[in-house]
């Protein structure tokens, strides 16, 4: 069974807003599914969608396999969300938090606190279990946040900028975790971020939006063959043969576009053999943040010419 299926999922508020036009997407258990956009294009209202707290107004959404407009409860049993402002209860413990919403998901007190000091251990908020949460720094409410949606083991976890205000190492912790629940215990994650470099170190497959459109879907490597599924090699040498298609970048270093790993050795013997000193090759690929950007150009150009 899919973890989350949306066939030409729309959402128009009152007033002609379409938050979220014609968007199709399928995501398998366990993935760890990026949804990638500036503030505004539509990824918190495709949350709600997908938790049953709004309806669309075209197309369907499931998740494993249930309607969430029909079954929210159903959905919230076994679903976790964290949003950037997670609302719990100020005058209670962290550990009391986590217990109190535990049980609210039919988890028996002796197991919620058992799993609640697990997760403040993972966390590294175990120093401030017994704090109330009035005293908790911005990042320290963050990662109490992700622990109160994980305290029921939730197959889906709805992530809206998870690390938002976390300091490195607190955001390190975070991603350890998000990986070992996916690996580990096959839970399905749907992230949304406007990071798409973070996106990019953790995420398994991505879905980039802009304005309510769904611009492109699938692996890095799949969004890659859209734009340009080779590399790009730097060079830095003396000189270069005239006849080679290379734009210059810096003092005696210069880019050039290739298909494969196999071409960059011809193109160092070929500087080498013209009596050049080469001093630094390196390649890469697209980033996830260059595709985002290309993919949108291309479309300004399609609409451009309508």
């Amino acid at each position: 069974m899919k973890a989350v299926t949306m066939d030409n999922l729309s959402k128009t508020y009152a007033g002609g807003k379409k938050a979220v036009d014609n968007v199709t997407i399928s995501l398998e258990q366990g993935e760890v599914f990026g949804f990638l956009g500036p503030n505004g294009a539509g990824k918190a209202t495709t949350i709600k969608l997908l938790n049953g707290m709004l309806s669309p107004t075209g197309g369907t959404c499931r998740v494993f396999g249930v309607d969430p407009s029909a079954k929210p409860e159903q959905i919230h049993q076994f679903s976790g969300v964290v949003t950037e402002h997670a609302q719990m209860y100020d005058n209670l413990a962290g550990l009391q938090n986590l217990v109190f919403y535990g049980t609210l998901f039919g988890v028996n007190e002796t197991e919620s606190r058992n799993r609640a000091l697990a997760l403040l251990s993972q966390l590294d908020l175990t120093d401030a279990k017994d704090q109330k949460l009035a005293t908790y720094s911005t990042g320290m409410r963050q990662r109490l946040s992700l622990a109160r949606a994980m305290i029921h083991r939730p197959k889906i976890l709805f992530l809206d900028e998870p690390t938002s205000g976390l300091d490195p190492e607190s955001v390190l912790n975070v991603n350890n975790m998000i990986k070992r629940l996916a690996e580990n215990e096959g839970t399905t994650i749907f992230l949304c971020t406007h990071q798409l470099r973070y996106a990019q170190e953790i995420c398994t497959s991505y879905g980039l939006i802009d304005d309510g459109a769904l611009l492109a879907a699938g692996s890095i490597e799949k969004l890659r063959d859209l734009v340009f599924s080779g590399m790009t090699v730097s060079i830095e040498a003396d000189r270069f043969p005239s006849n080679m298609a290379l734009v210059k970048t810096g003092d005696r270093r210069y880019e050039i576009n290739v298909q494969s790993e196999e071409e960059i050795p011809f193109i160092i013997k070929r500087i080498v053999d013209d009596g050049d000193s080469v001093y630094h090759v390196s390649s890469r690929r697209l980033s996830l943040e260059e595709i985002y950007f290309s993919l949108l150009e291309k479309r300004a150009e399609k609409e451009t010419k309508k």
